[in-house]
């Protein structure tokens, strides 16, 4: 059993989908997200999507980031993550505009004070302000805020979205078939509208990055941010504190900064880059692909059945998924079942557009390449890394 299973968790959420096998799929199966036919406006060309995410285990980071340093504004990106890990799906069915959100914080009062509420708060604003400025509109709503301490142990940032979208504007990934190319955008460096390095780890895996990597000094400290009942040796099992030092390159810069802002870096928006795209190169999109819980082989969920993915041309692992498996120890094969790896975000298209559509991408400062292609078969996928081939049935 992986260290992951041992702590309670899994990559491929095995029982949640076991949970909702029976539920109606929406309009098309194979969408990322679920499609329902236009209850708001009842217009047979139009669809209606709901959809909720959160910032996961990522929240605890950030309370221990914060415990340490009294940094409060660690507390912004964990709202950029809630939104970001719901906009980036929606993205991948190809909806980019008129979104509305809504959140919804657990907090244990006793830990978490009005300060944290309020960062949190006026994060989700800035960020979505940001996002207006790239012709990104999204409303929030406002949502709900409970002290509930006898269910959270800290805190839980999670959010919802929803839109109303015209039905011949949608990405539904039926059109994936053999012959495409697949372009993967980097999720690390520094886009245009970042602030700062962003190490890529997203907001899935963050279970594993804290365990592995940090040390038993926040056991010790902090024993509110892990569950009692695990066994010793799979909580806070590594040799580093959120504030050791460490420099990253990218593009032949250098930047100094700690184990903590890495592994808290905020979940990267594609919005910017996929409004474009789909404006500009619609009629070529044949699927979009959100690379988050189950990392580089989340796809496999969602392509056809009679096709094989293989990956081959992968995006060059950021240091953070380093520093990671040094620590943990894990195979290649679990790193790429539970992490991004370094590339977030997957289109699927023909080959003739697929430098365009890098092209997009490096205007906004994200290195974008070929990583791979779809060939004919029965749902298998290859990723070769170096000289080792990785296989997965689905």
């Amino acid at each position: 059993m992986s260290l992951y299973s041992k702590r309670g968790v899994s990559a491929q959420k095995e029982e949640v989908h076991a949970a909702t096998r029976n539920i109606d799929k929406g309009l098309y199966p194979k969408a990322f997200c679920k499609i329902y036919k236009d209850l708001l406006g009842n217009d047979e060309n139009w669809i209606n999507v709901m959809h909720a995410d959160g910032a996961g285990t990522k929240s605890i980071l950030a309370y221990l980031y914060w415990k340490e340093t009294g940094d409060v504004s660690v507390w912004k990106g964990i709202a950029q993550d809630a939104i970001v890990m719901n906009l980036d799906d929606l993205l991948c069915v190809g909806i980019y505009d008129k979104i509305l959100f809504s959140s919804s914080i657990d907090r244990n009062k006793h830990l978490l004070p009005g300060e944290v509420l309020k960062t949190l708060i006026e994060g989700t604003q800035a960020f979505l302000d940001t996002m207006r400025d790239f012709d990104v509109d999204i409303a929030f709503l406002g949502g709900e805020t409970a002290d509930v301490g006898d269910v959270v142990r800290t805190i839980a940032v999670n959010g919802t979205m929803a839109a109303r979208w015209p039905k011949d504007k949608l990405v539904t990934n039926e059109k994936i078939a053999r012959g495409n190319v697949i372009v993967g955008l980097a999720s690390y460096g520094r886009s245009t509208y970042e602030n700062e390095y962003n190490s890529g780890i997203g907001s899935n895996g963050l279970t594993s990055a804290r365990h592995d990597v940090l040390n038993k000094f926040y056991a010790e400290n902090f024993p509110e941010t892990f569950e009692p009942s695990l066994n010793s040796d799979v909580v806070y099992i590594g040799q580093h504190k959120l504030l050791d030092p460490i420099t990253v390159s990218f593009r032949e810069e250098r930047y100094e900064t700690n184990i903590g802002k890495l592994i808290l870096s905020p979940t990267r928006t594609f919005a910017p880059v996929v409004k474009t795209i789909l404006e500009e190169h619609f009629d070529d999109i044949n699927g979009l692909i959100h690379c988050s819980g189950g990392g580089q082989t989340k796809c496999m969920k969602y392509v056809p059945d009679n096709v094989n993915i293989v990956k081959d041309n992968l995006i060059a692992a950021p240091e953070i998924f380093n520093i990671i498996q040094q620590a943990s120890g894990a195979d290649e094969k679990e790193m790429y079942q539970v992490f991004n790896m370094g590339c977030r975000l997957e289109i699927y298209t023909n080959e003739e557009t697929a430098g365009q559509l890098i092209n997009i991408a490096n205007e906004f400062g994200i290195d974008a390449q070929v990583i791979g292609r779809v060939e004919e078969g029965n749902k298998e996928l290859e990723i070769i890394t170096g000289d080792k081939k990785i296989n997965y049935n689905f």
